[in-house]
């Protein structure tokens, strides 16, 4: 049976920010904040680079759960050293967990874009997957990244006019990345507004 994500929010083609939990063969588990895309009905794709533990692990295990929160520690302790065993449910995912999914592997596939700022070629593994169950245990959305990044570049846009032309060239520099970001994972909304913020950069005669 295909399961819909877009029950949590998520949006064929939109990449979004998640915690993997994973198992290695001593059965330990793992977290690691992971950008998961939605390819469409059940299907989901992620990018994950060679030398970390969940992606040994996912190699070893075949399947792994993605896990839904806005919990800022959970990212934080996850990114900085890994949840202890109490943050875990019985299934492995996360005991905070707003929603998740369990997903069995499809393929593995070596692959690095060209637009990534990481160049080392076959250094990243896409993961195809299937998403075989999906548990919402509170109404909750999948974070998108891209809203933020265009609060950040609006709050920046508005102290623009305030600052010296090295702090206008920061600014700049901030927002070419963040519109290389918002046009990589952001929703049609976050791309139009970071062209309109474009355009009012132009007309300050900056060429951003």
């Amino acid at each position: 049976m295909e399961i819909d994500l877009s029950s949590i929010g998520m949006e064929k083609g939109r990449q979004y920010e998640t915690i993997i939990t994973t198992k290695n063969s001593d059965n330990l588990s793992n977290a690691a904040p992971i950008g998961v895309l939605y390819a469409g009905n059940d299907k989901v794709l992620s990018r994950i680079f060679k030398g970390s533990h969940t992606l040994e692990n996912i190699i070893e295990q075949k399947e792994y759960i993605v896990n839904i929160t806005h919990d800022p520690e959970l990212f934080m302790l996850s990114t900085l050293g890994n949840l202890d065993e109490d943050c875990f449910n019985e299934d492995n995912s996360l005991r905070d967990a707003e929603a998740y999914f369990k997903c069995k592997v499809i393929s593995l596939k070596e692959a690095v874009k060209q637009s990534d700022p990481i160049k080392k070629k076959d250094e990243a593994i896409v993961i195809k997957s299937e998403v075989t169950e999906l548990v919402i245990n509170d109404s909750s959305k999948a974070y998108n990244r891209g809203f933020g990044y265009v609060v950040e570049t609006l709050s920046n846009l508005s102290r623009f006019d305030l600052v010296d032309e090295d702090q206008k060239q920061h600014y700049l520099d901030r927002f070419r990345e963040a519109k290389r970001i918002v046009n990589k994972v952001g929703y049609t909304q976050d791309i139009k507004a970071m062209n309109e913020i474009k355009k009012e950069l132009v007309k300050k005669g900056y060429e951003p």
